[in-house]
Formats: C-alpha cells, sequence, structure tokens
C-alpha cells in the first residue's frame, strides 16, 4: 500500500507523543512504523507530527489524535503540558482531509474491546468473562484519566470521554488528611489527579517522610519511578509507605468511578500501574474498592482488569478512526 493511502494515529500525552500509521480498509486495526518522542524536543504538537511523518516518508490524508485535555471546541490546550493549537489550523498545515481529536482516556477506551485476551490482566474476577459494559476506564500518568466505555460486542460500542480526574478528592484517615491539608494549600483545592499521577507519588511521598511538613515548604521531591524502584526492592520503608498510599487511594477512586458509572468491569490503564501489579495486588486496593458502605456487596461482582498493551492509546485511535462520526 502507498504510504499516502495510510492515516496517522497519535497519543500525545503530557510527557510523550506517540505516533502510527495505520489502515483504514484492513479487518483489524494494526499499527505500522510506531514511535514515541519526547515532548521536550519539540516546540509543538505540529512540529512533532512534522518530524515523525518526515522519519516514516509518509503523507496521510486522515488522522485520529488523542490529546491528554478535553477535545469538545477548536482550540486544544493540554492539561499538563503548555502545548495549544487550533485543530483546523493543524488540519489545514497538515493536508489533511479529516482530522478527528479524543481525548486520551477516550482513546483507551475504544481500544479495550479490541484487546486481545493478553493485553489485559485480571486482578479481580474470572479473566475468561466476556467483557460487559458498561466499563469504567480509569489509570495515573502524567495525570490521572477517567472515561466511560458503553455497549457490548454484538450492539457495538461507544466512548463517552470525562475529565474525572479533576473530581476532589476525599481522604480517608489521618494519612491521608495530611497529605490532602498539603496539597490543599499548594494549589487552593485537592483533586484526585493530585495524588493519582507520577507527581502525585512523589507528593505523597514528600509528605509522608516529613520533607513536606509545612505549607510553605517545597521540598526536593523524588522521581516516581525511583520511588516505584525503591519499594519494590523492598528496603526502602518510605517508598513502600508511599507506594501503599497511592494503591489505598486508587482502590477508592477506582470503586467511585465504578457506582458513578453503574459499572460491570473496570479497567485500569496508565503507564504507571503496569510496573508494579504485584504490589498492587497486595495492597489495600481491593480492600478501598469495596469500602462503599451498603454498596460493598454490588461492588463484589464487577471484575477489574489492567492495560497491559504497550500502546493502547494508539490502538483505541485506530478504532475510532474506524468508527462512524457522531
Amino acid at each position: 500500500m502507498n504510504r499516502s493511502e495510510l492515516a496517522l494515529v497519535g497519543d500525545i500525552g503530557g510527557t510523550n507523543a506517540r505516533f502510527a500509521l495505520v489502515n483504514p480498509s484492513s479487518p483489524e486495526p494494526a499499527l505500522l512504523a510506531s514511535r514515541a518522542l519526547a515532548n521536550a524536543d519539540f516546540a509543538s504538537v505540529q512540529h512533532a507530527i512534522e518530524h515523525y511523518l518526515a522519519q516514516v516518508d509518509a503523507q496521510p490524508a486522515r488522522a485520529a489524535l488523542a490529546v491528554a485535555c478535553p477535545v469538545g471546541s477548536d482550540e486544544i490546550r493540554l492539561t499538563n503540558r503548555a502545548w495549544s493549537f487550533s485543530r483546523s489550523e493543524l488540519q489545514n498545515t497538515l493536508g489533511l482531509d479529516e482530522l478527528r481529536m479524543l481525548n486520551d482516556f477516550g482513546a483507551l477506551a475504544w481500544a479495550i474491546p479490541a484487546l486481545s485476551r493478553e493485553s489485559l490482566l485480571t486482578l479481580h474476577g474470572d479473566p475468561e468473562a466476556a467483557l460487559r459494559g458498561p466499563v469504567s476506564v480509569l489509570g495515573p500518568g502524567t495525570g490521572l484519566g477517567v472515561a466511560l466505555l458503553v455497549g457490548s460486542h454484538s450492539h457495538g460500542w461507544h466512548t463517552v470521554e470525562t475529565e474525572g480526574g479533576h473530581v476532589g478528592f476525599a481522604p480517608i484517615g489521618d494519612e491521608e488528611r495530611s497529605i490532602n491539608t498539603w496539597l490543599t494549600a499548594q494549589h487552593g483545592r485537592t483533586s484526585t489527579e493530585r495524588l493519582l499521577c507520577g507527581k502525585g507519588l512523589s507528593e505523597i511521598d514528600a509528605v509522608l517522610r516529613g520533607v513536606a511538613a509545612d505549607a510553605a515548604s517545597h521540598p526536593l521531591l523524588r522521581d516516581p519511578a525511583e520511588i516505584v524502584a525503591a519499594a519494590l526492592d523492598g528496603h526502602d520503608l518510605s517508598a513502600r509507605r508511599a507506594l501503599a498510599r497511592f494503591c489505598a487511594v486508587l482502590g477508592s477512586v477506582a470503586g467511585d468511578c465504578a457506582l458513578i458509572h453503574g459499572a460491570r468491569s473496570v479497567v485500569i490503564a496508565g503507564g504507571i500501574v503496569p510496573r508494579f501489579i504485584p504490589f498492587l495486588r497486595a495492597s489495600a486496593f481491593r480492600e478501598r474498592f469495596l469500602a462503599k458502605g451498603r454498596m460493598a456487596a454490588l461492588l463484589e461482582s464487577v471484575p477489574i482488569h489492567v492495560i497491559t498493551h504497550p500502546l493502547p492509546g494508539l490502538l483505541g485511535a485506530a478504532c475510532a478512526l474506524r468508527a462512524p462520526e457522531l
């Protein structure tokens, strides 16, 4: 196939921009020539895309881009990156006949029905059971994404994009109240995203180690990857304590999402959780997921899965490009 007949798909987060080519007429979405680019290396989304297209020598006529922000208007502003652009201007500059914009977790939701069994690891429930909607999709990365997948394999699927990561944090216990107090002093309010993201893990660690002891302090934060590695190594009790608190809060938020969405399944995505699945299993995640008082029995039957596919955002953008535009 001529590379001008292929379509571009992109997954643009706060830290990295990933791109691939897809054949829109193929029976199954397959990602070709995928690349990951560091956002810090480029001045804008346009420059990153042009760099990728030059690398793979392609001039696509159609594209679907997933971005970590709302996409309801022509003006697109990434939440966790100082990038903004006009959808219509970008389409014209790139010479595209069609440009679809998706929220990044909306794209992840689109990917779920297309994932193989090998790309969904089951934390709780029957791993062989058919996927049932509604499906709550959430996960920490540079921020905290939340989306809803509705429908079925027999009747088709549709995604509902949300900004659910920005709802208010509800602390449980003294440790979480201390974290909430410090984060609120820093930011004016504390959303769940303030804790459930890479920087959030670093700030949980700082508060629990006592280096963020007062509202005016600006502690030197440990890198989240360093915290995860130290926690898994087992010798750094502070790191284990921080990661355990992170897992507990994630359980609470996942349970909240399941109740709000009326979910029959929960899927966790994002770049952080797949790094420590055994730790998550052993943590208070499940206990906090079920800690919903009279609604605990309702959540007992809800299976929980983790996406392990390396490029689910790109796969989801490819699936969305093949679906009728609403």
